[in-house]
């Protein structure tokens, strides 16, 4: 238990439950937007159509082409487009691509945001934002990016593809797992990131069984929802910028890189960090909180090496200069020579 912590909640309402959606409108004009632009990637241009058609005359125009790790080019042409139609705010309708282009927009204005998360990312709950120009990945934490409502109606994640369910939520997990270890935790949080854990430990193995699991899909998304918040309330470290420095020099996929670096992180930082390691193992009901985890890993499915996302073993040292230059706070200091043994055992999978 943390003697001396602070604990600073964030301003965020939440509406969680079957068929929220519907609430939509209501949420916009609550925040008092009048002329809103809803975002999505192509492939969710249909929900998106479906929010414009909820939202009603106050919807003015659909941005359909957020992309992963949100390119500086698309923040500009969605610049372009919310300029045009002189928008007061936006609904994010999605992951974490399309609520980033949502930040990313907002970071420089004052729009007000209304989040529908579609995957189990918890981008929503934080204050970060990222923006990728080139190969290089930036990110930063303010207020006036974070979402003013979040709507969370798990119906719109039953048709989420397993493997895409899967992979969001380990991404989700890993939120959780560094704020157990976090600099600036408290007993909340504690206790927000172990619920969190195990929502998804519980949820993702039985909509990987049943993909319609009512039930199950719920719980991931209360699990995302809990893991997000405890991303938005502390410090990221080592798995998050390895992860963050992946995803930009070499534009690999967020999630399955996420699910991929977890397991070697976690082994690396918890000889660090009893606590924590006692706190993940509850809620993976284990004994051993980074065998939970590869066994976790492994019966989802998920990518399991860096290899298998298509990384050459000649980046990785690129990958640890990058890391080692501009580091996060983490529990466990490391040389460069450790941070590219770690890259090595995560590309070979050895563990």
């Amino acid at each position: 238990m943390t003697d001396t912590f602070t604990y600073d909640a964030l301003p965020m309402r939440v509406v969680f439950g079957s068929g929220s959606i519907e609430r939509l409108a209501a949420e916009t004009d609550r925040l008092g937007l009048r002329r809103v632009l809803v975002l999505s990637t192509p492939q969710q241009r249909d929900l998106a159509d479906r929010a414009v058609g909820l939202i009603g005359k106050s919807a003015v125009g659909v941005f359909d082409s957020a992309r992963m790790h949100v390119p500086v080019e698309t923040v500009q042409a969605a610049e372009s487009v919310a300029s045009e139609l002189e928008i007061d705010g936006c609904v994010a309708v999605g992951g974490g691509s399309t609520i980033g282009l949502a930040k990313a927009l907002a970071l420089g204005s004052d729009l007000g945001i209304v989040a529908v998360p579609t995957t189990y990312a918890g981008s929503e709950m934080t204050p970060i934002w990222g923006i990728t120009k080139g190969d290089k990945k930036t990110t930063g934490r303010d207020r006036k990016v974070l979402p003013s409502s979040v709507i969370y109606d798990p119906n719109l994640t039953m048709t989420l593809p397993v493997p895409v369910s899967c992979t969001s939520g380990i991404n989700a997990m890993a939120h959780a797992v560094e704020a157990l270890y976090a600099p600036d935790g408290s007993p909340v949080i504690a206790a927000m990131a172990e619920q969190g854990i195990r929502d998804l430990a519980d949820a993702l193995p039985a909509l990987s069984a049943a993909p319609n699991d009512a039930r199950a899909r719920a719980t991931a998304l209360q699990g995302a929802w809990l893991s997000g918040a405890c991303l938005g309330a502390t410090t990221m470290g080592l798995h998050h910028k390895l992860c963050h420095v992946l995803g930009g020099l070499l534009d690999l996929p967020h999630a399955e890189t996420h699910a991929v670096m977890l397991p070697y992180v976690t082994a690396f930082n918890l000889p660090s960090a009893r606590t924590a390691a006692a706190a993940l193992a509850r809620a993976l009901r284990t004994d051993n909180a980074v065998t939970g985890l590869l066994a976790l890993t492994a019966d989802l499915g998920a990518p399991r090496t860096l290899l298998e996302l298509g990384v050459n073993e000649s980046d990785l040292t690129r990958v640890a200069d990058e890391v080692v230059s501009n580091p996060y706070s983490n529990p466990r200091s490391f040389t460069r020579e450790e941070l590219i043994e770690l890259l090595h055992n995560a590309w070979k999978g050895i563990h």
